[in-house]
């Protein structure tokens, strides 16, 4: 979606200063925190896919179902996951609870991730063999996940369900899915900066997209970023393409702080307050909530 002219050139150091605020490894309570104890690429990546994946409802109770895995992996997760067996090291994982995600998801999750590394050596280089190029990252995520979903599933499930939940992690843009948290994923991984770790070097942050989430829906739609009204890729995509005006090298990099920015309620998006807290006021466009009756 094409932002304005007359709001560019105030919108750009609006949501700059907001990064720049931000970009501090302790300004939010962020999954990421947990990624950046670990000081090895290959240990960081595993844990970020981890993360990021089981990163849906409540902050807290995302924080703690990513602390129960790391512990289970111990000081070494890329080691971890190079030596898992399903059949030896599920018993850990047997009472683990994340809203519909359980136990026998995160083995085949950790058994998919052993395949790939044993193939492939990373995720990073399992990712790049199916990324076909262009301007976004769409194709070749929808290839990492079709890819990861033909490997082996019946070593971590037996009989493997007509829909193994472990698809979850692994959705697909052309189904319709935003893919917020692929997208997340990646972010953490391509990007640079004092929160976004840059371990993968073979994808450009130029081709990255949004992670699409409530926050981001909600102010998106405030700073009049997208057209669109329902979640989905389409959304993300022209999110990603408004802000990709105003930094076409590094769109992505104003995630964290809008999204942080509507998980704190600042915004004043459809409330009665408007604008009159948020430190986006002057950029923004909030609407009045509708009054019932």
């Amino acid at each position: 979606m094409k932002i304005r002219d007359s709001r560019t050139d105030t919108l750009k150091p609006t949501l700059d200063g907001l990064y720049q605020n931000f970009n501090q490894a302790d300004s939010a309570t962020d999954p990421i925190q947990i990624v950046r104890r670990f000081t090895a690429s290959d240990d960081q990546e595993i844990v970020a896919f981890i993360a990021a994946g089981l990163a849906f409802g409540r902050v807290s109770s995302v924080m703690h179902s990513v602390e129960r895995v790391v512990a289970v992996m111990g000081g070494s997760p890329a080691q971890f996951v190079r030596d898992f067996s399903p059949s030896r090291d599920r018993e850990p994982f047997r009472e683990f609870v994340h809203r519909w995600i359980r136990g026998t998801d995160i083995v085949a999750l950790l058994w998919l991730m052993h395949q790939i590394l044993a193939s492939h050596g990373s995720l990073e280089g399992f990712f790049v063999e199916g990324d076909p190029g262009g301007d976004d990252v769409r194709d070749a995520l929808d290839s990492f996940s079709q890819r990861a979903m033909a490997l082996d599933l019946r070593t971590a499930y037996g009989r493997v369900p007509a829909r193994p939940l472990v698809s979850y992690f692994f959705p697909r843009a052309s189904a319709g899915s935003a893919c917020k948290r692929l997208n997340l994923f990646m972010r953490w991984m391509v990007r640079q900066d004092a929160l976004d770790l840059g371990v993968w070097t073979r994808v450009s942050p130029a081709r990255l997209i949004v992670p699409l989430d409530t926050h981001i829906i909600r102010v998106g739609r405030c700073l009049q970023l997208t057209k669109y009204t329902s979640p989905g890729w389409p959304m993300a995509l022209d999110i990603t393409r408004a802000l990709r005006e105003l930094d076409p090298a590094d769109p992505v990099k104003y995630d964290f702080s809008v999204c942080h920015l509507g998980m704190m309620n600042a915004c004043g998006f459809e409330t009665p307050r408007g604008d009159s807290q948020c430190p986006l006021k002057g950029v923004c466009r909030p609407k009045p909530r509708r009054k019932s009756g």
